[in-house]
């Protein structure tokens, strides 16, 4: 049947389907998602190449929205960093459980290796250092407290076989910065696996080059 040019029929054809309309975000949305972008932007360009432009750009608002979330980009950027700061010294608070020292050992080496398997882009933000960043706001400082809790340990295993327990603080960091450095490497070539890692980490720290097993397994799990 051929519509009759002017028809109910022909004018029904003849207009477009409507655009289905954009849902609007929530202010807590919205501020998520530009948390979400920046932090992927800051781990592939860090801080200074970032620009504001970019993040509204990939979250397509405008500049002024990211202004009035965090008031620029070091507001963001203090963010980011401080969510990925808690969420690595929690993982590592958890996961200290067990109750022989080469296994707490172990178990904090894993734990970091697991979270720089899993939060790539956080662990990125963390290991690029920022000006602007405090003392208590990057990568050392993450670090530095994850020794004082090794050192905790170390200073009741120092005590139990006679030795110095003020030495635990320059073996505690000794050690941290050990498994910190070699994540940095093991994040850009991957392997061995990541539990090969650790039990190799803990097999210099605990036996010493003078004792390395030739074949270190976890121990654990």
């Amino acid at each position: 049947m051929t519509d009759v040019p002017g028809s109910d029929r022909a004018r029904r054809r003849a207009v477009p389907a409507a655009k289905p309309s954009r849902v609007r975000m929530s202010a807590t949305q919205r501020r998520e998602q530009l948390i979400s972008i920046a932090r992927q932007i800051f781990a592939e360009r860090g801080f200074d190449a970032t620009s504001i432009e970019e993040i509204a750009a990939r979250a397509k608002v405008s500049k002024p929205v990211v202004y009035e979330h965090f008031g620029g980009k070091e507001g963001l950027y203090a963010v980011v960093v401080d969510r990925e700061v808690r969420s690595l010294l929690d993982r590592i608070t958890t996961a200290l459980t067990a109750g022989h020292p080469r296994e707490l050992l172990e178990q904090a080496a894993l734990t970091l290796l697991t979270y720089i398997e899993e939060e790539t882009s956080g662990f990125r933000v963390l290991v690029r250092e920022s000006p602007l960043m405090s003392a208590t706001g990057n990568f050392s400082s993450v670090m530095n407290d994850v020794a004082h809790q090794v050192e905790h340990i170390l200073g009741a295993e120092f005590h139990s076989r006679g030795y110095d327990p003020k030495l635990a603080e320059l073996y505690s960091q000794a050690l941290v910065g050990m498994v910190a450095l070699t994540g940095r490497w093991w994040l850009e070539v991957r392997k061995p696996r990541k539990e090969a890692v650790a039990a190799h980490l803990v097999n210099l720290a605990w036996n010493g080059l003078s004792h390395l097993e030739s074949k270190p397994g976890p121990i654990s799990g």
